[in-house]
């Protein structure tokens, strides 16, 4: 799915976890796939019997779990829902028996080729369920009973019901503490039910991973990048380390701006932030505070959300301008399908899950968006960003079926807010929202990159703690009695921020998250936005571009949209490093390009914070 930090944040449900879609078990019987090569000598004859019946295997499954998943998720009923459990609980059994199957080849010598697909066979689930009957079952009811009261959440606000995606839009431009303390605590009420499913569901695939040979699911998720699990949490700390200084000077000069707004009571000049008044539900992206924060006397900018109103877009018309930056590339139109198919907006007469994704039901030509558009440069963004994920779902669609993925799960993500990251004011003159005479002189630059720090700078320590939690409810170190305790440690760490109210244990904080609540692993996201900004200076040096990094637009540039495609079109064939390397010339992914981005700003923001108490 995906979408902007949150929504971009957003992974597509079929895009990153393709075998969750791919491996279900439908009314129909498959006599062959499931036991070929899973007798006899564990050989590399008998390996490439196993691989070459699982890959037929998933890739026939693939579109009957898609479809099932894709009604579910455009209407949210007792009876989609029974569908659901059941093809997750088929689909589970499946991938088990499959990653098993691999596993009797970890330690076979294997031709490259096979040793790649074993591996991604071995490490494709998401939640294994242990091999014992029933487990798989059990294991698929919670994870939809999570996912149903995220997605079906309303609350009670101002006398009348008000979903989650009314509620993020409110939380960006309400300035009122007691309102924004309000809508926030209400919210965090919706995951509370939560809490034993989620402790009862960490029970059961925590003995899956152990049946597959891992230590626990975290290890199991972290082993999914090409090399051991504990390089790479150390990888994840060292690019960590290249960003932290540039959130830490953010953080304090947006506690400067909060407390001169609110005054002592509300946010006092030292500490942490106080989380609802950072205009988003989870403070994970702080750019509906530009203006509270934007500097005093500063060159005016624009905005994007009122171009768009005063221009009349709509959803579809947004959407067919991302479509855009993509043909400008060099790249072919989305099918008549997708606009058939799509779904751009929330209907009026059910319930739907509206996080943004980005869907390919039959691995070739049915691309899909499902995203309730509202007219906003955020959901502008969130648009470009998904339609990335549909075109890299069909630049690989030619691969091997188990190649039909990203590099990594950060490239998925990566790609698309890449794109967004051309949402500059020249793009904007390209596509007729600005005039030349309105492009905001050298002047305003402070704002334009403090409006993106806002957005992404403020996201890195989020993305972090997220997964921090899981990694340390799967292995034990937090345990259902501090679930909530265990969260706030770690939101205040990384992130310095606080509750508006007091929590305790009867609460389950997390779960008010979309990817706590649907089990979405989040360090995708985390690299995402460190390749994001590779992709972006690589695409501009290739471009020739001379100016200041952050004003680059590569749209209309068909030589950049050449090499970016080859990229695409290698999907999950080669480790990571080659895909890198491919588009931008390197193998290491690097905080630099992120670092250089925003050094204006964070020199900038160092003279604005002297003098002042920085840290929590």
């Amino acid at each position: 799915m995906i979408a902007k930090p949150l929504l971009k944040a957003a992974a597509s449900w079929i895009a990153i976890a393709a075998f969750a879609a791919a491996c279900a078990t439908p009314p129909t019987s498959y006599p062959t796939g499931s036991n070929a090569g899973a007798r006899g000598p564990a050989t590399a004859a008998s390996a490439e019997e196993f691989v070459a019946a699982a890959e037929a295997e998933l890739a026939e499954r693939s579109e009957y779990e898609a479809r099932i998943a894709w009604v579910y998720n455009t209407n949210i009923t007792y009876d989609t829902e029974w569908l659901l459990q059941r093809s997750d609980a088929e689909a589970t059994e499946a991938r088990v028996r499959l990653a098993s199957g691999a596993g009797r080849y970890a330690n076979v010598e294997l031709p490259a080729d096979t040793r790649r697909k074993i591996d991604l066979l071995r490490l494709s689930l998401v939640l294994p369920a242990p091999q014992t009957e029933g487990s798989a079952d059990q294991l698929s009811q919670i994870t939809t009973r999570l996912a149903s009261t995220y997605s079906t959440g309303r609350i009670d606000y101002q006398g009348r019901q008000v979903t989650l995606d009314e509620l993020e839009t409110l939380m960006g431009t309400e300035r009122n503490p007691a309102r924004l303390q309000e809508m926030w605590t209400e919210w965090h009420a919706v995951a509370a039910p939560m809490r034993d499913d989620y402790a009862r569901m960490v029970e059961i695939a925590n003995q899956g991973a152990r049946d597959l040979g891992f230590e626990d699911v975290g290890q199991m998720w972290l082993s999914n990048y090409d090399m051991p699990a504990d390089q790479m949490e150390a990888e994840v700390e060292r690019l960590w380390g290249q960003l932290q200084p540039f959130y830490e000077q953010l953080h304090c000069y947006t506690r400067t701006r909060l407390n001169a707004q609110y005054g002592n009571a509300v946010q006092p000049r030292t500490g942490p932030i106080r989380a609802d008044i950072l205009g988003n539900m989870w403070a994970q992206d702080w750019s509906a505070l530009m203006p509270i924060v934007r500097p005093r006397g500063g060159a005016a900018t624009y905005d994007t959300t009122q171009l768009l109103t005063r221009a009349g877009y709509d959803p579809v018309r947004m959407t067919e301008t991302a479509e855009r930056f993509y043909t400008s590339l060099g790249m072919a139109e989305l099918p008549d399908t997708f606009w058939e198919r799509s779904l751009l907006t929330r209907p009026r007469d059910r319930d739907v899950v509206c996080h943004a994704s980005a869907w390919n039901l039959d691995s070739r030509e049915d691309i899909r968006v499902k995203q309730c558009i509202q007219v906003n440069a955020e959901h502008f963004q969130t648009i470009h960003h998904e339609l990335g994920h549909n075109y890299y779902q069909r630049a690989y669609m030619n691969q091997p079926y188990l190649y039909q993925n990203g590099a990594h799960d950060g490239f998925h993500e990566a790609i698309g807010d890449f794109i967004a990251l051309n949402i500059t004011p020249q793009y904007l003159v390209d596509i007729g929202l600005l005039r030349q005479n309105q492009v905001p002189p050298a002047s305003a630059d402070t704002n334009l990159l403090l409006e993106q720090a806002l957005g992404k700078i403020s996201f890195l320590p989020f993305a972090l703690a997220m997964d921090q939690w899981r990694w340390q409810v799967f292995d034990g170190r937090t345990t259902p009695e501090n679930y909530n305790a265990a969260w706030w440690e770690l939101r205040e760490r990384y992130q310095g921020i606080r509750p508006p109210t007091a929590r305790d244990e009867t609460m389950f904080d997390p779960g008010a998250k979309y990817h706590i609540a649907n089990n979405v692993p989040y360090l995708r996201y985390f690299l995402s936005y460190v390749l994001q900004f590779q992709f972006y200076e690589a695409a501009c040096q290739q471009a020739g571009w001379s100016g200041p990094l952050h004003r680059c637009t590569v749209y209309n540039n068909r030589e950049v949209g050449e090499r970016f495609n080859r990229m695409l079109e290698m999907g999950a064939s080669r480790p990571w490093p080659d895909a890198l390397e491919a588009f931008t010339g390197t193998r290491q992914m690097d905080g630099g390009s992120m670092v250089r981005y925003f050094q204006p700003l964070m020199t900038w923001m160092e003279e604005q914070n002297e003098g002042e108490e920085c840290g929590w």
